[in-house]
């Protein structure tokens, strides 16, 4: 099984690891674009104000771009330690037990507009890039959807995806039998299904933590609505059972 996970806006500073070394983190065969785009993000933290503008900064914001000048030689810490924000928040990361933290690193892969898809124990530096910045001669978009394409198509077993929409347009999952997009969605008094924006984030973060805590075999999209089940989830196809990007849709009660 592989989850994606979205990543977030918002990182924790500082790490205890050394500069980033592109072959420390997974799907090697992404290096080449990753050290292209890390070394155009930083070019581009060169000019404070157009970098600004380039990654829809606010001026309470403009110590980003100093994360991005030092991509090159920041301290670097886990993925899934890197990242905060309300998923993040929910999953907690530190916190998990040591076994669901090597299981985390055999199963979830988050997905930066940097970097590519990473394994959630990858050591990352803080930056800032998200999914619909504007790197001068770069379309997000166009630089990794047909790598992120090819490189999911690749991968054997269940995908389960967790992500925001902007980062599925950036590398849609695999259409076949064992692949997933999971979207969130509340039971109104009338009966009717909603999804839900905030807590969407938090009820994403709560179930992967439970599959981390858990280490369930699920080797079909059936295995993991029975887990899913006995967890004390409440996940099943949707009503409409294809995503936009013709991936098959589960939901998740919040």
């Amino acid at each position: 099984m592989r989850l994606l996970l979205p990543p977030s806006e918002t990182k924790r500073d500082g790490g205890v690891g050394g500069p980033i070394d592109l072959e420390l983190l997974a799907l090697p065969e992404l290096n080449d674009a990753r050290r292209e785009l890390m070394d155009e993000v930083a070019a581009l933290a060169a000019d404070h104000d157009v970098a600004m503008r380039a990654l829809k900064l606010g001026p309470r914001q403009s110590a980003e771009i100093e994360r991005n000048r030092r991509l090159h030689d920041a301290p670097s810490m886990p993925a899934i330690d890197r990242y905060t924000g309300v998923l993040f928040d929910a999953l907690d990361a530190p916190t998990l037990s040591a076994a669901a933290r090597s299981y985390a690193a055999e199963t979830v892969m988050v997905h930066s507009a940097l970097f590519g898809l990473i394994g959630a124990l990858d050591p990352i530096p803080a930056y800032r890039l998200s999914h619909d910045s504007r790197i001068p001669g770069i379309h997000l978009r166009q630089f990794w959807r047909p790598r992120l394409e090819s490189t999911l198509a690749a991968r054997p077993g269940l995908i389960v995806d967790l992500r925001s929409e902007g980062y599925v347009h950036l590398g849609p999952a695999p259409v076949r039998e064992n692949s997933v997009f999971v979207r969130v969605v509340s039971v109104g008094d009338d009966g009717r299904r909603r999804a839900l924006n905030h807590f969407n984030k938090t009820a994403k973060g709560a179930f992967t933590r439970a599959v981390l805590e858990s280490r369930p075999t699920a080797e079909s999209v059936d295995d993991l609505i029975e887990w899913a089940r006995v967890a004390g989830f409440g996940l099943d196809f949707a009503e409409e059972t294809d995503h936009a990007s013709g991936v098959r849709e589960l939901e998740l009660l919040a």
